[in-house]
């Protein structure tokens, strides 16, 4: 009978004796698909670290993802389509590990006068032939024959956001840094104040009208003790202070809270803010994104509208730095465009392939750069061999420079809505590093951002890379 095909077989047909088996490889997609499922996320089946504690010293799998195997058997093999399972019992003798190959067999033991019921002992077992369950399985066995097309399923894929543990858990380590908020006004932005609180990042201190920062914090449900305040007027006066802090050494990283991005970079870019440097100030998305094996880095998305080629090497430069700072030795930077050759007619394939020759010239340090690459290629080894590219960049990039801030913008913005990515962002070129969050922001890139500022702060000086 054809895969595609269920069969079953009736309670005349069985005969006690009669049996059936389901092999299945467990792996960490299996048991994590089952938490997700079940609900169950006891750390013993997810957390390794966790599980080293435990009697066994592995993660182990669900004993009900053995016991659904079972099941399975009993519904699509034997008796197969049309069962009713009416009770079960299971031993669980040995735990399941990832990699395990287990075998689940039925076998009926009796079968009852009447009502078509049928007991059937259960029994799985690993690849060494060890059993791990046992059990009997009460079940009604259909009375008419059944042929059924499989039911197609849909495919599943696990999007795993583990991109940015390493900075975190680094930036975790390290002392917390002093965190301008500016003008936090708005339940999401104390709320975020308080979360990079509590995981150890930054310590806040809130600038802002009092009355409209604790009238938030209210509505947020949140307690401001322990946090300062330092009160404001209102949110250009927020602004000023907080670039004026910050220019004193008074605090360390800057935050956005709810105001706009134009009026927080305003006194920081201002002249005479001791906050400028040479390099013009740029913004960089760290994208967590499932399908991608690291993080991946966008710039700008959000402050250079339509940069010349002077300024994508200072956003160039600024984003290599950064990776520096978070431990990647030599960045991979892919230089986009909508075409992998060079033409007069498309300017960015111009500047792309200028910024590869000025880093090759020393005008762009610490990284390997290349361009112009079509996306696919910057990201897909398959896409740049299908296209006959050589390249030290292409299928591997860190960072991803855009032509322009709206190519930039669609990008990331399709890569959170389309891939499931998650995206922390940081204004760089200045001499502090800046937070720029927005509500719509999970807490997972709040804390991001939060820790790849703390690091460019506390970093640059110990790794030999000053304010730019």
């Amino acid at each position: 009978m054809s895969d595609t095909i269920l069969s079953n077989r009736t309670f005349e047909q069985l005969q006690v004796g009669d049996s059936a088996s389901l092999v299945r490889i467990v792996g960490r997609d299996d048991i994590d698909l089952f938490a997700a499922v079940s609900g169950d996320v006891n750390p013993a089946h997810l957390d390794a670290t966790f599980a080293a504690t435990d009697p066994f010293g592995h993660i182990v799998a669900h004993g009900m993802w053995t016991g659904a195997l079972i099941s399975a058997v009993l519904g699509t093999k034997m008796p197969g389509p049309g069962t009713i399972y009416l009770g079960q019992n299971l031993t669980f003798l040995k735990p399941v590990a990832p990699g395990d190959t287990i075998t689940a067999t039925v076998t009926v033991k009796e079968k009852g006068p009447g009502k078509q019921i049928v007991l059937l002992e259960t029994i799985c077992t690993n690849q060494r032939g060890d059993r791990v369950v046992t059990g009997t399985a009460t079940v009604m066995a259909p009375r008419h024959t059944v042929q059924w097309a499989r039911t197609k399923l849909p495919s599943v894929s696990l999007h795993r956001h583990d991109r940015y543990e390493d900075f975190v858990k680094e930036a975790r380590s390290r002392p917390t840094l002093r965190a301008a908020i500016v003008h936090p006004c708005s339940p999401e932005a104390i709320l975020g104040a308080v979360e990079v609180r509590e995981e150890g990042l930054l310590e806040p201190l809130l600038i802002g009208p009092e009355a409209k920062i604790r009238a938030a914090a209210e509505a947020a449900q949140v307690s401001l003790d322990g946090i300062a305040i330092e009160a404001v007027e209102h949110s250009h006066a927020a602004a000023a202070c907080a670039a004026e802090l910050a220019a004193a050494g008074k605090v360390s990283v800057l935050v956005k809270g709810s105001l706009h991005t134009d009026e927080l970079l305003g006194p920081v870019v201002a002249p005479g803010s001791g906050l400028r440097t040479e390099r013009r100030i740029s913004h960089i998305y760290a994208m967590d994104v499932p399908a991608y094996p690291k993080p991946l880095f966008i710039t700008d998305a959000a402050i250079n509208i339509q940069p010349t080629l002077e300024h994508k090497r200072d956003i160039c430069q600024n984003a290599v730095d950064l990776l520096r700072l978070l431990g990647v030795e030599e960045p991979l930077v892919a230089v986009l465009a909508a075409v992998e050759t060079v033409s007069p007619k498309m300017p960015a394939t111009l500047d792309a392939a200028a910024l590869t020759v000025m880093a090759a010239r020393g005008q762009i340090n610490g990284a390997k750069v290349d361009g112009p690459l079509d996306f696919d290629d910057a990201v897909s080894l398959d896409a740049a061999r299908t296209k006959g590219i050589v390249s030290p960049v292409a299928g591997r990039a860190d960072i991803l420079l855009v032509p322009d801030l709206e190519a930039g913008n669609m990008l990331a913005k399709q890569l959170i809505y389309f891939a499931d990515a998650i995206a922390g962002g940081l204004v760089l070129g200045a001499r502090v590093p800046i937070v720029l969050t927005s509500r719509a922001d999970p807490l997972t890139a709040r804390i991001a951002s939060a820790a790849m500022a703390k690091l460019v702060a506390a970093l640059r000086p110990a790794k030999g890379l000053p304010a730019p």
